[in-house]
């Protein structure tokens, strides 16, 4: 466990009105600072005395008056959240009580903490990894139930369990090489090639589930920019009226009404997934300069949007519009919605469907389509059968990082034609990615795996 010797303070809820400001102490120094500062209601408590885990009432003072009722949580270590003695302080919430507790606790000899860096004493001190450590500000950050989940699965260690058990099967298969090829003299048995190509296909097929859920979990986390896009007056704006469950945007019978991109973001149902909505000018032939550079936009948005929700009117024939946005939308994560079932279908959906991801018949001014509409887009968005429990990539830093390990087993496979020495470099790139990816130093483990391998007595 890493030595600190300065004892850290920070507000740990967020500033302004609310029940409770917490401020946060940790250090070598947490309990005789809080001592300090904090008086027992109880005169016979002492805070150096107490015991972790427990709580005690009683009030701060500044400049040795007292200011506010307070609670002082205390934690022993190496059993709290940075391993070291902690002290969490409560009053009432509000500005002027918090930071007067602060100033109290500077003065008393504590340090103001810098950004994370409860989080990252917490790492040195071994209470997690870097994955982990990533994890906290996911949950924070998080926009929805799912993505919230998601991340707390990774601060309970779901994905550095997942990149500990690849990283320590490389291990193992480098430290047998190892200990093969550079101490002949010890009675190693030599791996089967057989044995060395499915072990790199089973990591390679691990580490592409991880890659391709990346994507779905950013998505939980920090939701995805979606489309609106169709021909004019066929219930784009009506759609996301729906979805944003109020008027947000203007109605009317008058073809081109919407000339520029409205932008909501909405929270679908109990999945909690947040689409960033991007209401667009209706896709058609027009000479109004104006209402040209709407389309121009509506297109460029299409073109970047990480989901497409493309509106047709079933009451009127197929258009050559139609077919144009039909084919812009294959191969993308599209949906197509068959506007107006309550009138007399005219619309071949025959000829459009096989173009979408999904493709359904709904009415955008009635309610009861909402839950059809969501139901589609997770489905789409590969959300629906989602297990926020299981191990997921959830920053570009570890991706990256698993995007490396990836390519070096990728080459490990080709270098089984090249001879032993090729495929052990490849190897320790991987390993080196992997613990890159938890902020770790493989040497040791490496070391331990090789000498393991050595009889009793060596």
């Amino acid at each position: 466990m890493k030595e600190f010797t300065k004892t850290i303070c920070a507000l740990a809820t967020p500033p302004g009105e609310g029940g409770i400001a917490v401020v946060r102490l940790s250090g070598p120094d947490a309990y005789p600072i809080a001592a300090r500062v904090f008086r027992p209601a109880n005169p016979e408590k002492k805070v150096e005395e107490a015991k972790g885990y427990t709580a005690l009432f009683g009030h701060y003072l500044l400049e040795g008056r007292p200011m506010d009722q307070t609670v002082a949580l205390f934690y022993r270590a190496p059993h709290s959240y940075t391993g070291e003695d902690v002290v969490e302080l409560s009053v009432h919430g509000g500005s002027a009580m918090a930071q007067g507790l602060l100033k109290a606790l500077l003065a008393a000899g504590a340090s103001p903490a810098g950004r994370g860096e409860f989080t990252r004493r917490a790492l040195e001190n071994g209470k997690m990894d870097l994955a982990q450590a990533e994890s906290v500000m996911e949950i924070i950050s998080a926009a929805g139930r799912q993505g919230a989940a998601l991340a707390a699965g990774a601060l309970e260690g779901s994905l550095s369990k997942k990149i500990t058990a690849l990283a320590g099967e490389l291990v193992e298969l480098r430290g047998h090489l190892a200990a093969w090829v550079d101490y002949p003299e010890e009675d190693v048995p030599q791996l089967e090639e057989s044995v060395l190509r499915s072990a790199l296909h089973s990591q390679i097929a691990q580490l592409d589930q991880l890659i391709k859920g990346y994507r779905t979990g950013s998505i939980l986390r920090q939701g995805v920019d979606a489309v609106i896009v169709g021909s004019p007056n066929v219930g784009k704006s009506t759609l996301l009226n729906l979805l944003a469950g109020y008027d947000r945007a203007i109605v009317t019978p008058v073809a081109g009404t919407t000339r520029d991109i409205v932008e909501e973001r909405i929270r679908l149902g109990e999945s909690g997934v947040c689409l960033n909505l991007f209401d667009t000018a209706g896709l058609r032939q027009t000479g109004d300069l104006v209402e040209a550079e709407g389309i121009r936009r509506s297109y460029q948005k299409l073109d970047q949007a990480g989901l497409i929700l493309a509106v047709f009117d079933l009451s009127r024939p197929l258009t050559r519009e139609d077919l144009e946005l039909a084919q812009r939308c294959q191969g993308r994560p599209a949906i197509a919605f068959f506007n107006k079932e309550d009138l007399d279908p005219r619309l071949d959906t025959q000829v459009l469907a096989p173009c979408f991801k999904a493709a359904l018949p709904i009415t955008a001014r009635q309610e009861e389509s909402l839950p059809l509409i969501e139901s589609a887009i997770l489905r789409v968005l590969n959300l629906s059968q989602l297990d926020p429990t299981a191990a997921a990539l959830t920053s570009q830093r570890q991706l990256e990082a698993a995007l490396r390990a990836r390519e070096a087993l990728a080459q490990g496979l080709s270098a089984l034609d090249l001879g032993l020495d090729a495929l052990s470099v490849c190897l320790d790139d991987g390993l080196d990615a992997l613990y890159a990816l938890l902020g770790r130093d493989p040497t040791a483990d490496l070391l331990e795996e090789v000498f393991s391998k050595f009889c009793v007595g060596k």
